[in-house]
């Protein structure tokens, strides 16, 4: 790629995708179950998956960008983020200021493709993704802020498809979605608690610290017993608890596994609770095409 390119490129994550899967996967669980609900053409949900895709891809880059704005002099005393392009001066802050106004452009982009229920309910959630990066400043807990934000598409999603948001499916889902995002991006955060002692960042690896495999499989039951429920009030079959089953189990054998002492463990288990989402999206995909199949 172009030597000037790659900065933005890095600043974006594009070499770490488990970000951009972590912001879809509660846009497809709520396409899917919305379709499954609607019994929708398979139209609909290739449609609404194709553009959320598109969007999780931007949305999270820019996302980056405005987190590392935020952080740029933060990152530049953490082990694991000071290579970062704003932390290591390889892009200034008014270039990459320039380059989120690039991306939300193509953001918005997207999201006017939906109906207007959805524009706005889409355009609603910024302000959340743009306070998440302070949040770690003041509150031991930016990973709820963070779950409040990556799980909005579990009521945008539906929205999309039907029009209007299904309270009573999305808001387990949604909150569901939020204890998920607990989990992994607490495992995320152990990577770097002992600099963050040092430069004052707070997060939840340092307020659960030795509880912290308790407290996360607290966390874990609770997010797949409000998807259940989602699921149950929705009138999902046993795919979909099937997929959710092979979530929850996942989520267990990451959380035995996982050294939260050690860097290497804990991507690799912020990466394995990914696979949980995709689980969870599985299921609901399961239950609709046997809907489909068994409308031809």
């Amino acid at each position: 790629m172009p030597k000037p390119i790659r900065p933005y490129l890095y600043l974006t994550r594009i070499d770490k995708p488990i970000g951009t899967l972590l912001l879809f996967y509660p846009c497809a669980w709520s396409i899917t179950m919305a379709s499954y609900a609607l019994q929708a053409p398979l139209s609909a949900p290739l449609t609404y998956i194709s553009l959320f895709g598109l969007g999780a891809l931007i949305m999270r880059g820019a996302g980056c960008t405005i987190n590392d704005m935020w952080d740029r002099n933060l990152d530049k005393g953490v082990e694991r983020t000071k290579t970062r392009p704003l932390a290591a001066g390889e892009i200034t802050p008014a270039q990459a200021f320039a380059f989120l106004g690039l991306q939300l452009t193509a953001g918005l982009g997207v999201l006017t493709q939906l109906n207007w229920y959805s524009i706005l309910l889409g355009a609603s959630s910024l302000s959340v993704v743009t306070i998440y990066p302070f949040m770690k400043r003041v509150t031991y807990w930016p990973q709820a802020v963070l779950g409040l934000a990556f799980n909005w598409g579990a009521l945008l999603g539906w929205s999309a498809v039907a029009g209007a948001v299904n309270w009573s499916v999305c808001l387990p889902l949604y909150a569901g979605g939020i204890c998920w995002t607990l989990v992994y991006d607490s495992v995320y955060a152990h990577q770097d608690k002992k600099d963050d002692v040092n430069m004052g960042i707070r997060s939840t690896a340092l307020l659960f610290g030795e509880r912290t495999r308790p407290i996360l499989s607290a966390l874990s039951a609770s997010s797949i017993s409000l998807i259940t429920y989602a699921g149950y009030l929705n009138g999902h079959g046993a795919l979909f608890y099937g997929g959710v089953g092979l979530a929850a189990a996942q989520l267990a054998r990451v959380l035995w596994q996982t050294d939260f002492d050690s860097r290497p463990s804990c991507w690799k288990g912020f990466v394995g609770c990914g696979w949980a989402g995709f689980w969870v999206w599985m299921g609901a995909l399961g239950d609709y095409a046997t809907l489909l199949l068994s409308a031809s």
